[in-house]
């Protein structure tokens, strides 16, 4: 679901098509009609934004036709009745409406998603990056608890990440309300380890998501910002908006590997190592920790972070005495010992990696989660059900912009283009300029040929792109990606989030397209 697989996630996807190959039952919902639905055994291209409304409809269908798991549902879940009242509306038929997708696949998806013996989901942005993500992801786990798909090999929930070392970083206390170890810095009990360690006391505030920061810069509450490996300025949404907020700033300390769009309105920028001139350890999406190794002898007057952070914290005060990039792993494996604790560097020399929570050096590592639902020893801790109720997108099409942009990555330039913008001599790069894709009777009725130049407007800006024409999107449809700075698409991008999560809403706005003459 949400996921243009073969594109943002090549690895995962290539054994996905490999599993199809061999019998795995395949189910695309994407509004795109993708790659990886060549593989596929349905596709049910939905209208952007309405997932709720076709993840609502299958729960409908596995409760009205008695397919859910009773025991399960009885030993470790609650509100289930609220779920069943939620849904009840969310009819087939009803939903065929909202969705575009007709209600007897619909009916057929559910069937065999509840009747088979083992099923996932996998999800990443085309879920989250809407102003319901959050609760486009409740009604995933709504439908996996339902069914008891989860917990046992080859079922559950995949949410897969959108950079190599997201989970990673986010486990190691990159998230405004998390000591590293995934522990809640408003634990009391959790943050004295760190104190103690640290010989200071830690302040317990919860701290601010990236789009509540840029609201305090818009108030004028934040003066100074510290960007560390990413690039606002062309990935986040209403460009024109973020630059104006960049360039109030009083100061503005950009910490990477390239001078990015946003390094260079920077007062002072930090030249970091790039991936291949530094040691450590990365972990992915399964929780599978791997070490990193150093390939090549590091650039000139440059550093790695975490040595750039210890000097600076020295020269405000607070001296941090690690010597390698292994110290630093034992200090996390000391503090955050139930997730780490016998994650050694020996052991992963020998082992390739390790699944945390992996506590001591005799525990194999923790492949799949919530085995508990399935052991012999019922769950002490019960999952509840959230039910939710499907929201369109906030802008929608009008007689003045008449076609729904969604945004994501395309296959060769990785992310915002930073890093895979210097291609070396010899490499063949299939898409070399952005385009806005659009389907053949739109292009028609617009008088468009396939590479000419168009003029692409939202409400908040407007840019000029070749067109692409092509039946990967429907009518009404088209899709950009943010990867080139020559073509800022997030220009157009709306400025609304997910009031819960802060992500903004990546996947939908309303725009009107013109011949450029």
């Amino acid at each position: 679901m949400g996921s243009n697989t073969t594109e943002a996630h090549p690895i995962i996807g290539n054994k996905i098509k490999k599993a199809a190959k061999s019998g795995l039952k395949l189910i695309v919902v994407d509004p795109r009609k993708i790659d990886i639905v060549k593989s596929s055994h349905r596709h049910l291209q939905i209208q952007v934004g309405s997932d709720i409304a076709l993840i609502n409809a299958i729960i409908h269908v596995v409760i009205d036709e008695g397919l859910y798991k009773e025991d399960f549902i009885l030993q470790h879940t609650n509100d289930f009745i609220a779920l069943k009242h939620r849904v009840h509306q969310y009819t087939p038929e009803y939903v065929a409406q909202i969705t575009g997708v007709p209600a007897g696949d619909i009916i057929r998806t559910a069937r065999e998603y509840a009747g088979a013996q083992r099923a996932m989901i996998a999800y990443t942005l085309g879920i989250t990056e809407h102003h319901c993500g959050v609760n486009n992801v409740f009604d995933i786990a709504n439908l996996a608890l339902l069914t008891g798909q989860i917990g046992k090999k080859g079922s559950g929930i995949m949410p897969l990440r959108g950079q190599n070392n997201v989970q990673g970083a986010g486990d190691m206390g990159c998230l405004p309300n998390q000591l590293t170890g995934a522990g809640s810095l408003a634990d009391a009990s959790y943050r004295k380890r760190f104190e103690d360690a640290w010989m200071i006391e830690l302040n317990s505030k919860i701290g601010d998501t990236q789009t509540r920061t840029f609201e305090r810069l818009e108030a004028g509450d934040v003066k100074a910002l510290y960007v560390i490996g990413e690039n606002p300025l062309l990935a986040d949404v209403h460009m024109n908006d973020t630059k104006k907020l960049l360039a109030n700033l009083d100061l503005l300390i950009v910490q990477d590997i390239f001078m990015t769009e946003t390094a260079e309105m920077a007062d002072v920028v930090l030249p970091a190592r790039s991936w291949a001139e530094v040691e450590g350890t990365y972990t992915n999406t399964d929780r599978r920790v791997q070490r990193v190794r150093k390939a090549v002898e590091p650039h000139p007057n440059t550093n790695e972070d975490w040595a750039i952070l210890c000097e600076l914290s020295g020269r405000l005060g607070y001296d941090m005495h690690y010597e390698t990039g292994q110290d630093i792993w034992d200090e996390v494996r000391k503090l955050a010992w139930e997730m780490y604790g016998g994650i050694s560097y020996e052991r992963l020399e020998l082992e390739y990696g390790i699944h945390y929570p992996c506590p001591d050096e005799s525990h194999p590592g923790t492949k799949i989660l919530h085995e508990r639902f399935h052991g012999d020893v019922a769950a002490t801790i019960k999952s509840t059900f959230v039910p939710v109720s499907y929201t369109p997108p906030i802008e929608t099409p009008d007689d003045h912009y008449p076609f729904i942009l969604t945004t994501g990555r395309r296959y060769e330039s990785y992310n915002t283009h930073t890093q895979t913008r210097h291609y070396a001599d010899g490499v063949k790069i299939k898409q070399k300029e952005e385009t806005v894709d659009i389907h053949p009777d739109d292009a028609i009725k617009l008088g468009i040929a396939d590479g000419e130049k168009v003029r692409v407007s939202s409400r908040r800006g407007s840019l000029e792109v070749a067109a692409k024409i092509t039946e990967q999107v429907v009518p009404g449809l088209v899709f950009m990606s943010f990867h080139w700075r020559e073509v800022p698409t997030n220009i157009l991008t709306i400025n609304e989030y997910d009031p819960i999560s802060g992500t903004a809403e990546f996947k939908a706005c309303a725009v009107r397209i013109e011949p450029v003459h």
